[in-house]
């Protein structure tokens, strides 16, 4: 079966889909900065469509199943939460017009959690009756990564639709798994180490909402220990690392008594992204900032990995 990658950032809704023997036969993605990692990653030989709402549906390649992680900043939380105001919420329709001029059997869709009570649930509504009028058997679920092969609280929503007439059996949502080690993901060498005598440390720990809350003489002996470095108050995680996503750079974890910043080496391999093309992007000399952020934005792999198997099994 083939696959387009839409929204496709730097590939993580590929991968997950390679790994169920998928072949990827193009791609869409409107930030060049992502897409040259997402190239770095897989070749400089496919085209990459562009802005999806301008495209000809007429000039793309046949493809079986459509995957996209349609931009989230209008539904998310930490936005503004503007939803179909917003020129990026329309992009939704961009996919449905795709879905209908090139009769796509199934897709797969990701979006941020907060898509599910946006304007009191009527949002996720409208894109549920949008994909049935348009004749697909849809189902959505919240997902949390930590769940799905990866130690990281990640909630995100996904759809997975099938044609109505193509629907074999109905479709069962992968069983969670146990959440790995994460001292497996936090390896990186190369890491910032934060210095305690930094002024603009030592304003935040003392600040009101920090002051006499740590003792870090003791903080510093729990390996793995991860600090949560953010805009007022700081949060402490065991055995998981907060949500990655684009902007935040303020994750801390311990090693070896000294405190490290989370890479961006190492925030691909909490999104499933392998070894190999995390090592690709270290010797392109990616900022490390940049890639965090990249992998912020991108796909949970093993997530839609599992995904993509129960989807293949239903049809």
């Amino acid at each position: 079966m083939k696959f387009m990658d839409f929204c496709a950032g730097i590939g993580g809704g590929r991968l997950g889909l390679e790994k169920n023997n998928l072949q990827c036969v193009a791609h869409s993605e409107i930030d060049m900065i992502p897409n040259y990692t997402y190239r770095l990653f897989f070749g400089e030989e496919e085209k990459n469509y562009g802005d999806l709402m301008r495209i000809d549906t007429k000039t793309l390649p046949d493809f079986d199943v459509l995957i996209g992680g349609f931009p989230c900043q209008t539904f998310s939380i930490v936005g503004k939460r503007a939803g179909f105001e917003d020129s990026r919420g329309q992009i939704i329709y961009g996919l449905i017009k795709i879905l209908v001029e090139k009769d796509i059997p199934y897709f797969i869709l990701e979006n941020v959690k907060g898509l599910v009570n946006h304007n009191k649930g009527e949002t996720l509504k409208v894109i549920l009756e949008e994909l049935s009028r348009i004749g697909y058997y849809v189902d959505y679920k919240v997902l949390n990564s930590e769940k799905y092969g990866v130690p990281q609280l990640r909630e995100r929503i996904y759809f997975v639709g099938v044609k109505k007439e193509l629907l074999k059996k109905p479709f069962e949502w992968p069983k969670p798994t146990d959440t790995p080690n994460l001292q497996d993901y936090l390896i990186d060498t190369d890491n910032d180490i934060l210095d305690f005598n930094n002024p603009t440390w030592q304003k935040y720990i003392n600040n009101k909402y920090n002051k006499g809350r740590f003792n870090f003489e003791e903080l510093l002996k729990e390996d793995y220990l991860v600090l949560d470095w953010r805009q007022s108050d700081l949060r402490i995680y065991r055995g998981k690392t907060p949500t990655l996503r684009t902007g935040r750079h303020g994750i801390l974890y311990v090693k070896n008594g000294k405190l490290k910043k989370l890479s961006g080496y190492e925030g691909l391999l909490l999104q499933g992204f392998p070894k190999e093309l995390a090592n690709k992007a270290k010797n392109a000399k990616i900022n490390s900032n940049k890639l965090l952020s990249q992998a912020g934005n991108a796909m949970t792999v093993s997530v839609i990995e599992a995904i993509g198997k129960s989807l293949l099994e239903c049809i």
